[in-house]
C-alpha cells in the first residue's frame, strides 16, 4: 500500500489523481490534501478518501471547513501546506499546485524525504538546481507527471544519457494555433480559453496558447534529465497523441503515445516503476488516421524564444521569467492588457534584471517577488506594453 500526499487536490491534476487512486483502492490510499479555494469540493473528497491532514490556504476557508466537524486535522497557510507535504505517513507528495505557491510545499516535501510525483513545473523553474541537489542530497525520487515529461521520462527508461542526442518536447498548440500573428492582439480571454485537446486550469490554458508554457516545460526538461539548452527542442503536434520523443546518437526516435488523458502519465508516477492496467482507453491509430507536425514559428511565439533565453542566462533569471509571466497571464485574463501584452511585460522585466546566482530557497522568493512587482508596476504604468 502507497500512501499519497496531494498538494492541490481540487485543481485538475488533484482530480485525476484521485481518480486513479479510487481505481485502485488496494494500492493507493490518500494520506493528506492540501486545496486553495473550493471548500465544497474539498470537503467532498475528505468523506470519499478519509485523509488525515488537510491543509487550506485561505485562513477563513480554514475555519469555515473545521466547523463542519470533518473526520481530518485541518490546517490552514504556508504552515499547513509544508505539514501536508511533509506528513510522515505519506510515502509520495503529488506536487499539483498551480504556479509559483507550488516551490515552497515541494521543497518541504523533498526535505521530508518523499519522493515526488511532480505537476508544478514551476518549482524546477524558479529553482531546478536546488530542488534537484536537494533530492539528490536525500536520495528522493521526481517523477515527472507533466504529459511531455513523463513521455520523455517513459522513452529514457533503461537508457544512458549518453546515448541521446535530443529531447523532443510535443506542443499542441493550444487555442490559437490556427490564427495569424496578426489576429492575437484582438483576442479575447473567452477565446483563448478553448484549449481543444485538454481540460486544464486557467492560467495554464493562456499559457499554451503563448507557448510560454511549453517554454517553462523547456527549461523543467533541462533540470529533470540534466540536458542543456541546445539539446531540447519543441516541435507543433495538433493531435496531442505524440507526447514527446527522444532522439538517440544513430538518429532513432523513440516516442511516447496515447489518447490526450492525463490520467496516464499520473497513474505512470502513482505506480513506477510498475504499470497499471486498463488506465485509459485503446488508443486507435486507423481511426485517427493522421498525426502531423510542425516548427512553431517563433515570431508568432516570442515567449518560446523568451523561456530559453531565460534558460540560458541562468541563475534567477528562469524565475524572473515565470514571475513576470504569472502577474501577465493574470492581467490578461482580467481585459487589463492583450494577449500581445504578455510577452512584452515579460521581455521587459528581464531586460532590466540582473542575473543573479541563488543558493537557497528564500533567495529565490525575493527575486520572484521583486519580479511581480516590477511587472504589475509596468503594467499599472502601461510601459512599453
Amino acid at each position: 500500500m502507497k500512501y499519497i500526499s496531494i498538494l492541490g487536490s481540487t485543481g485538475s491534476i488533484g482530480r485525476s489523481t484521485l481518480d486513479v487512486v479510487s481505481q485502485h483502492p488496494e494500492l493507493f490510499r490518500v494520506a493528506a490534501l492540501a486545496a486553495g479555494s473550493n471548500i465544497k469540493l474539498l470537503e467532498d473528497q475528505i468523506h470519499t478518501f478519509r485523509p488525515e491532514v488537510v491543509a487550506v490556504y485561505n485562513d477563513a476557508s480554514a475555519e469555515e471547513l473545521k466547523k463542519k466537524n470533518l473526520p481530518a486535522e485541518i490546517l490552514a497557510g504556508e504552515q499547513g501546506l509544508a505539514a501536508v507535504a511533509s506528513f510522515d505517513k505519506s510515502d509520495m507528495v503529488v506536487s499539483a499546485i498551480v504556479g509559483s505557491p507550488g516551490l515552497l510545499p515541494t521543497y518541504e516535501a523533498i526535505k521530508a524525504g518523499k519522493d515526488i510525483a511532480l505537476a508544478n513545473k514551476e518549482a524546477l523553474v524558479m529553482a531546478g538546481k536546488l530542488i534537484m541537489e536537494e533530492a539528490s542530497s536525500r536520495g528522493v525520487s521526481i517523477i515527472p507527471v507533466d504529459s511531455e515529461h513523463s513521455a520523455v521520462f517513459q522513452c529514457l527508461h533503461g537508457r544512458d544519457m549518453k546515448e541521446v542526442k535530443k529531447v523532443i518536447l510535443t506542443a499542441s498548440g493550444g487555442s490559437l494555433r490556427t490564427r495569424s500573428a496578426a489576429e492575437l492582439e484582438n483576442i479575447t480571454p473567452a477565446e483563448a480559453l478553448k484549449h481543444p485537446n485538454w481540460d486544464m486550469g486557467r492560467k495554464i490554458t493562456i499559457d499554451s496558447a503563448t507557448l510560454m508554457n511549453k517554454g517553462l516545460e523547456v527549461i523543467e526538461a533541462r533540470w529533470l534529465f540534466d540536458v542543456p539548452a541546445d539539446r531540447i527542442g519543441v516541435i507543433l503536434h495538433p493531435q496531442s497523441i505524440v507526447h514527446s520523443m527522444v532522439e538517440f546518437v544513430d538518429s532513432s526516435v523513440i516516442a511516447q503515445m496515447s489518447l490526450p488523458d492525463m490520467r496516464g502519465p499520473i497513474s505512470y508516477a502513482l505506480s513506477y516503476p510498475d504499470r497499471l492496467g486498463d488506465v485509459l482507453p485503446a488508443l486507435d491509430l486507423a481511426a485517427i488516421q493522421e498525426l502531423t507536425f510542425e516548427e512553431p514559428d517563433h515570431g508568432k511565439y516570442p515567449c518560446l524564444s523568451l523561456a530559453f533565453e531565460a534558460l540560458r542566462a541562468g541563475g534567477t533569471m528562469p524565475c524572473v521569467l515565470n514571475a513576470a509571466n504569472e502577474v501577465a497571464v493574470d492581467a490578461f485574463l482580467n481585459e487589463r492588457i492583450a494577449l500581445t501584452g504578455i510577452h512584452r511585460v515579460v521581455s521587459r522585466i528581464m531586460e532590466s534584471h540582473s542575473v543573479e546566482d541563488y543558493s537557497t530557497v528564500e533567495e529565490v522568493m525575493e527575486a520572484s517577488d521583486r519580479a511581480r512587482k516590477e511587472t504589475e508596476e509596468i503594467i499599472m504604468e502601461k510601459i512599453k506594453i
